[in-house]
């Protein structure tokens, strides 16, 4: 503990805010009620798109609440106030939701629109501190944002007002994405660029090696032919396939190691004897990021991949998903 009268440290000052911006966010739990449903049903039954709007740091929300929105299911985009009134407006549509982030409820930016957004046939949210606002008095449905004190040690600079309202929004996306029945698959294709869309879009099938890439040989090879298949396709391991194209086994460096200090026969040696039967497999139609789980946890570099009838169809290599960025 600092001495009586000692100025906090930074480090204490920062647990304090996290404290208080904590507190606002546990309290902001404890009394959403039935007006949150109603938000969630309002977004739902519009036909348009939500539009969110803010100045200052609850601007700065408004964009970060349209962004996760729209990234979740639920086409949403930020217009600000001051824009709105000089032509922007002409961007909400009668069957639009407005969103409106104001901790005063009384932002003149916002206040000077909104009967424009209703003379428009938008339906209007308001999050705003203090219900009794006029932005609270003229909404559709409002969410109550306020907070206790604010984290800045003069309680002024919006802090944990911006963390609650936030928070709030987080949580209508994620009730809308749930309502929606908004899928991994479905948030992969509109995240397409980024890590996690390669992770859930890309399937085996994508990056695997095909045709004569793969390296094969047949039940009744030599130990010295597989050598050479493995030598030539460079993935460190061969497949052993029957007469039917079917896989009965898998052969890799580590077996051909093993198999040179018991003095193998290179010729005389059929990979039948030596090479691992019933190996991992993986189907084309399996995510990549699959493939990564079961070379992790199998501890191996390479899998082959097979239809459902067991066929051998193509080999994978811990490269490949490297080179797809799935990794």
């Amino acid at each position: 503990m600092p001495p009586a009268g000692a100025a906090p440290s930074a480090l204490e000052l920062a647990r304090r805010v996290l404290q208080i911006e904590a507190e606002a966010i546990r309290a902001l739990m404890e009394r959403l009620d039935g007006r949150f449903l109603d938000a969630v049903s309002l977004v739902l039954k519009r036909s348009g798109r939500v539009v969110v709007s803010g100045i200052g740091k609850s601007g700065h929300v408004a964009r970060k609440m349209a962004s996760t929105l729209a990234s979740t299911g639920t086409p949403a985009y930020f217009v600000h106030p001051a824009e709105a009134s000089h032509g922007d407006l002409g961007m909400v549509m009668s069957g639009d939701v407005f969103i409106a982030i104001s901790y005063s409820g009384e932002s003149e930016e916002l206040l000077h629109i909104v009967p424009l957004l209703k003379r428009q046939g938008a339906k209007l949210i308001a999050l705003t501190g203090n219900p009794k606002s006029t932005l609270a008095r003229e909404a559709d449905v409002h969410l109550d944002v306020a907070v206790s004190q604010e984290a800045c040690p003069l309680n002024l600079a919006p802090t944990a007002s911006t963390t609650a309202s936030l928070a709030l929004g987080d949580a209508l996306a994620v009730a809308l994405l749930d309502a929606r029945g908004f899928s991994a698959d479905d948030f992969a294709r509109s995240h397409p660029g980024g890590t996690l869309g390669r992770r859930l879009l890309t399937h085996v099938g994508d990056v695997m090696r095909t045709g004569d890439a793969v390296p094969v040989v047949s039940l009744g090879a030599t130990l010295g032919e597989a050598v050479i298949e493995i030598s030539r396709k460079g993935m460190g391991m061969t497949a052993v396939i029957d007469d039917a194209q079917r896989i009965a086994g898998i052969f890799t460096d580590g077996d051909l190691r093993r198999g040179l200090e018991r003095d193998l026969d290179l010729r005389r040696t059929r990979i039948d004897d030596v090479m691992t039967r019933n190996p991992r497999t993986i189907q084309p139609g399996a995510l990549a990021a699959e493939a990564v789980e079961v070379m992790e946890r199998t501890k191996s570099t390479q899998l082959p991949v097979v239809d459902g009838d067991g066929r051998l169809v193509g080999a994978l290599n811990i490269h490949d998903l490297f080179r797809s960025k799935v990794v």
